[in-house]
């Protein structure tokens, strides 16, 4: 801070004293003006004024700023097709920066130069001729090969009413081009151009079949292409009107490095040093060192193509592994981290963090995001999965959800920082349903009297309901079943909660937490993956768009797909998957698109393949001293501006 100080000569002792007094770390410019009185020999005596100005110090250069972040697991890899821990999307974010953000319900454009629209041309919908024996989207969304006597929609149709039978002979469909443009300067780390053409790298990654990953959007592409350096074309299968058509850019890969210089396949990708623990990328930071089970470190990258923008602020950045979470709040008050993400399970912390809070220790951050945690029935079971036939009943689900008080949950384990939620998005979604959703408040009496109504009584009085007149299942057979999950404190807390609610109902209720790993294992041994439990909870991520195809028929893990779905419950119904079909498969803000995903959610509701329980609180917290933290409601990683972080030296 500059200094202004007006003396006479007699007292430039105390200035020093002062000035010695006031200093800081970095030495401020400091101007003194001196009066000086003289004596004149004239015939009169005249004031002379002497301004003498001190020659200011030279600021010293700020030096070097690290960053330390405190992350509650270990990555099991940084490779993009091989992993889906939050852990690793931190240290993504450093690595790599888009190409595309998804910040609160909306997309926003970080390497291209802009989304493409089909307003703006650059997006088109062009109608082709096809014929039988090429591939094309039906009517349900699937990539078929065209035979005599399937359904289409012809080029200009959008809705099931126009629809036609192909007789065979050539017709026109819709067909969608997209232009992505690239936006100038990128390089990789090591200084090399990054091109349209390590977008088309990815493209081939992802379409490999060693490549562990959703093939979704690859089966539904008719072609990927870079014509030039900056510029990447999506083409879709003729019939594929996709809502988030602004959005099929793929992530760069480095296909000189990787697949010309090393000479790897696409398997060896998921094991490989170059893939799994230093990749390369074209964010802010570059991995200099993991050092496994203390930390990674990440330093700047010199060719960041927003580096002329004084980005990154800081100069490196630690990513420390602390798996206990009252360890991460002792390492934040001793000043060893400055940010504790969000995965390093924070939720028995928040008192004492609210607290230090107060004495400006620390500063928590709450924020209720897309992450829903809901506990799934398991109507559909795999054949060899034998046990009672429970949850087939909508009521059974139904007095399920009513025994539940999950506005308890929310008050006590979350501090009332969250809110009970009737389906996969929260209200604040712009296409959140709102009134029409069937809303299933707790009310035991309501439930146990749903219970009767299907035959489960207790009528020995031990507390416990049999089957009476049960379709499908034996007389007397016991309301008994298992509750799984993870061993994550939060959900061993409400689990405990929610088996009393149950048991005050009628139901018994056994508890089954897990490790993460063996809970989520893949199928067919995965107990959800394969279809085999009784009953589970876990958190989904629903993103900008509603992610209604969770619960599609055709998302069931099966042996068929290679038990590649997500729909656990095994929950099939046509008028959910035709409302759910109907806002994929249309022009995003159409009436199609809009009420289709807001028709899914209320028979979502009203059909109850799972409970949604509540909103997950992201909880993080920061150092005083950190500038530029912000949660996001729909980015994933709380990192994802990690080139805009700073420190407060």
């Amino acid at each position: 801070m500059v200094k202004r100080l007006m003396v006479v000569l007699g007292a430039l002792v105390v200035m020093s004293m002062v000035l010695s007094a006031c200093a800081t770390p970095t030495p401020a410019t400091v101007i003194q003006t001196v009066v000086v009185k003289e004596e004149v020999p004239v015939e009169k005596e005249v004031e002379v004024e002497v301004v003498v100005t001190a020659t200011p110090e030279p600021e010293a250069p700020a030096g070097p700023k690290t960053l330390v972040v405190c992350l509650g697991q270990e990555p099991d890899t940084l490779y993009t097709y091989g992993t889906d821990m939050l852990a690793a999307a931190h240290i993504q974010e450093a690595i790599y920066d888009g190409p595309i953000d998804n910040r609160t319900y909306a997309y926003q454009p970080v390497i291209i130069k802009k989304l493409p629209s089909l307003e703006d041309g650059d997006a088109v919908i062009n109608a082709v001729t096809v014929q039988a024996g090429d591939m094309v989207i039906n009517p349900a969304g699937d990539p078929v090969e065209l035979a005599e006597g399937m359904m289409v929609r012809p080029a200009g149709c959008m809705a099931t009413d126009c629809e036609v039978e192909f007789a065979g002979d050539p017709i026109e469909m819709d067909q969608m081009v997209v232009n992505f443009e690239l936006v100038d300067g990128l390089m990789w780390s090591d200084g090399t151009p990054l091109t349209a053409d390590d977008t088309v790298y990815n493209y081939e990654v992802n379409a490999d079949p060693d490549t562990p990953a959703s093939r979704y959007l690859v089966e539904r592409t008719a072609s990927y292409e870079a014509p030039s350096d900056t510029t990447v074309v999506w083409t879709g299968l003729p019939g594929y009107i996709d809502s988030v058509y602004y959005a099929n850019i793929w992530g760069p890969l480095p296909r000189k490095l990787w697949q010309d210089d090393l000479g790897l396949s696409a398997a060896d990708l998921i094991e490989a040093e170059e893939s799994s623990r230093t990749p390369m990328g074209w964010g802010a930071f570059v991995i200099k060192e993991w050092v496994s089970g203390d930390h990674i470190t990440v330093e700047k990258n010199p060719n960041y193509f927003r580096a002329a923008e004084g980005l990154p602020f800081v100069d490196t950045v630690i990513y420390r592994f602390v798996s206990d979470s009252n360890a991460a709040v002792a390492q934040l008050i001793s000043g060893e981290c400055d940010i504790v993400t969000q995965d390093a399970s924070l939720e028995d912390q928040s008192e004492l963090m609210l607290k230090l809070e107060q004495e400006n220790v620390m500063k928590p951050i709450f924020v209720t995001g897309t992450v829903w945690e809901h506990v799934d029935f398991g109507i559909n079971p795999v054949e060899d999965y034998a046990r009672p036939d429970f949850f087939e009943d909508l009521r059974v689900r139904q007095a399920f959800a009513m025994c539940l008080d999950r506005q308890s949950v929310v008050d006590t384990i979350l501090y009332g920082r969250s809110i009970v939620i009737d389906t996969y998005i929260p209200p604040e979604h712009p296409l959140y349903a709102g009134d029409a959703l069937t809303k299933w408040p707790y009310d035991p009496e309501a439930g146990m009297a749903l219970l009767e109504e299907v035959g489960w009584v207790d009528s020995d009085g031990d507390g416990v309901r049999e089957a009476s007149g049960v379709e499908g299942i034996a007389d007397g057979t016991l309301l008994e079943f298992n509750w799984g999950s993870t061993t994550a404190a939060m959900r061993v807390q409400y689990m405990q909660i929610f088996q009393q609610n149950l048991a005050a109902c009628g139901f018994k209720v056994n508890l089954a937490n897990v490790p993460a790993g063996e809970w989520f294992a893949d199928g067919p041994e995965g107990p959800l993956g394969g279809r085999r439990f009784d009953v589970g909870s876990f958190a989904w991520l629903t993103g900008v768009q509603p992610a209604c195809e969770l619960y599609s028929a055709k998302f069931i893990p099966t042996l068929e797909n290679n038990w590649g779905g997500q729909n656990y419950p095994g929950f099939n119904d046509a008028e959910y998957d035709a409302a759910c079909n109907r806002a994929l498969t249309a022009l995003p803000d159409t009436e199609d698109y809009i009420q289709g995903h807001k028709d899914a959610q209320t028979i979502f509701s009203e059909q109850l393949p799972v409970v949604p329980l509540f909103l997950r609180i992201k909880i993080a917290a920061t150092r005083p001293e950190v500038k530029g933290f912000v949660m996001d409601p729909t980015e994933n990683s709380e990192m994802w501006n990690v080139e805009s972080l700073d420190l407060d030296m």
